[in-house]
């Protein structure tokens, strides 16, 4: 059995809610990094220990929140020892807008992968790109590189798109299968 963490930053709930679909399919710990940036006690153990990270965060301005940042650039502890090499990687994002620059987040994401040396996995799905495709639709925001999700900036988490959400547990799915190939 592979561990996989999903290491990730939520203020308003609605990248939380990513976090558990993820989670869920890929049967994943979740841990939270806190509103100042940090990750509760043992979370660095935890990370070390995992098979497999998968990283997410809300977009903000085109990139990472800045708590997100913190626990990135905290991880330089991490990259000096090689923690990190050779481990599965793969990452999420949530904006208020339907492109909201999330591409951005996740280059980011990939980024700060390659710089540990881990093993970056993609969306692997099909888009819903057809005129029959609805916004509950799997992979409706198009998708290649993570999952991502919209959630209008004047609603609640569980005003998320069902179609996002799914779109998230079937990401967390395909991070499991792929980790679960590179079982030592």
């Amino acid at each position: 059995m592979t561990d996989i963490v999903v290491v990730f930053h939520s203020a308003y709930g609605h990248t939380q809610r990513m976090a558990q679909a993820v989670a869920r399919g890929a049967g994943a710990q979740l841990l939270a990094i806190d509103a100042d940036g940090n990750l509760p006690a043992g979370g660095w153990e935890l990370l070390k220990a995992a098979d497999a990270i998968i990283f997410g965060t809300p977009t903000y301005m085109g990139s990472v929140s800045w708590q997100f940042k913190k626990f990135a650039d905290a991880s330089s502890k991490a990259w000096y020892a090689q923690d990190w090499k050779d481990k599965i990687a793969a990452g999420f994002t949530n904006s208020a807008g339907m492109n909201g620059d999330k591409q951005g987040t996740l280059t980011t994401l990939f980024t700060l992968a390659m710089q540990h040396g881990m093993i970056w996995v993609s969306q692997g799905l099909m888009p819903s790109q057809m005129r029959s495709a609805r916004r509950d639709d799997v992979n409706y925001l198009v998708s290649y590189s993570g999952a991502i999700a919209t959630s209008p900036a004047d609603a609640g988490a569980d005003a998320m798109a069902a179609g996002d959400l799914e779109t998230a547990r079937l990401f967390g799915e395909r991070v499991a299968e792929i980790a679960a190939r590179f079982q030592r």
